[in-house]
């Protein structure tokens, strides 16, 4: 069983809001949409879902053409992150509606209410209504209402925004165990890679519309396939800087350069771009081929163990995160160091030209 998007597109009013895209999601997968506001995940679902009619291409579920499919006539549950439940009725017949509205006997209603209820821990909870309920029960039985109708294809659209941090860490937990158990195609959509690494399996990345790379989830955040997927799949967005491959040696400018060994060994003489997260920037050296890199300090971020820097190079604006508290001023002058086994170089076309060391190593 398999959801199948085949050069699917969405143009609306001239302006194309999906690009062309191909991709297979297969039965019993987690599969996250991950990009910036406005990037298109929540437009992609809505192509999934057959809320919206694709402007061209094909969606193919079990290997037929659905795309003039109704989306009552799919097997298809959208929870949204805003708690979308009905406040006069107990959560157990919020669960049961769905079911209900398709006719379904009392009985198999009853079991089935139960046990999606017992999935997500809501069983004490099945008297009380909604707003009785703390907000991440409130998402779960919004969650339930979607499980319970058996659906193959399961859309989450930021489901968990608008929960507060704790709550957020709670179902973020649960959620790979109830997509463990359902055994459905999860669509997961979030602007935040942590999110991403967290629920693991397959990861797209958006880009004004457009799918820049897709794969196991690990995979695309150490090996990212051009500038625009690394810069999507860091927070704070990837760090860049020109550099020239010379020979043997890797310049940075301002005389800061590093071997062109490992990776790099292999490249071309040439101008590349070198891209690194802000976590790999450090205030102090830690390696013996740690590059210096001497950045006036805008602002900096005390979080309460780690330290946001908000920097100036040259004509670039990077961000580090180190760790520890650190009181700096802004204006000064500070040195920061990269191991070069954490910089990624990408060609003028902004095409990976040689992944970081270490992931290459991973």
């Amino acid at each position: 069983m398999a959801l199948e998007l085949q050069a699917v597109s969405r143009v609306v009013k001239g302006q194309m809001h999906i690009a062309p895209t191909t991709l297979t999601l297969e039965k019993g997968t987690m599969n996250v949409l991950l990009g910036p506001t406005l990037s298109g995940k929540t437009s992609l679902m809505r192509l999934m879902a057959g809320l919206d009619v694709p402007t061209s291409g094909r969606l193919m579920w079990h290997g037929q053409d659905v795309t003039g499919v109704r989306v009552q006539d799919r097997k298809v549950a959208m929870v949204y992150q805003q708690f979308i439940n009905y406040p006069g009725l107990s959560v157990y017949d919020n669960i049961a509606s769905p079911l209900r509205l398709m006719g379904k006997p009392k009985a198999e209603v009853d079991r089935a209410v139960r046990e999606t209820a017992e999935m997500l821990k809501l069983t004490p909870m099945l008297d009380r209504k909604p707003l009785e309920l703390s907000g991440g029960q409130q998402q779960r039985c919004a969650l339930a209402r979607a499980l319970v109708k058996g659906a193959g294809l399961v859309l989450l659209d930021e489901p968990l925004a608008n929960l507060d941090y704790k709550l957020r860490e709670e179902l973020r937990a649960e959620i790979p165990r109830i997509f463990e158990e359902s055994g459905a195609i999860f669509v997961y959509a979030t602007t935040e890679p942590e999110e991403a690494l967290l629920l693991g399996g397959n990861t797209a990345t958006l880009w004004e519309g457009r799918v820049t790379q897709f794969g196991p989830t690990p995979q695309v955040y150490r090996q990212p396939a051009d500038a625009t997927t690394a810069r999507v799949f860091s927070d704070p967005p990837m760090n860049f800087v020109s550099c020239v491959k010379d020979g043997n040696r890797v310049n940075f400018g301002s005389h800061a350069n590093a071997p062109a060994d490992g990776t790099f060994a292999g490249l071309p003489d040439g101008r590349y771009t070198a891209g690194f997260r802000a976590n790999h920037l450090h205030l102090n050296t830690h390696s013996g081929h740690a590059v210096e890199f001497r950045c006036t300090l805008g602002v900096s971020e005390i979080t309460g163990s780690e330290t946001f820097l908000h920097l100036t190079h040259g004509s670039d604006r990077w961000v580090g995160l180190v760790h520890g508290v650190h009181d700096l001023q802004p204006g000064s002058e500070v040195s920061l160091w990269l191991d070069p086994v954490h910089v990624y170089l990408f060609d003028a076309e902004g095409r990976l030209a040689a992944p970081a060391a270490y992931a290459a190593a991973a």
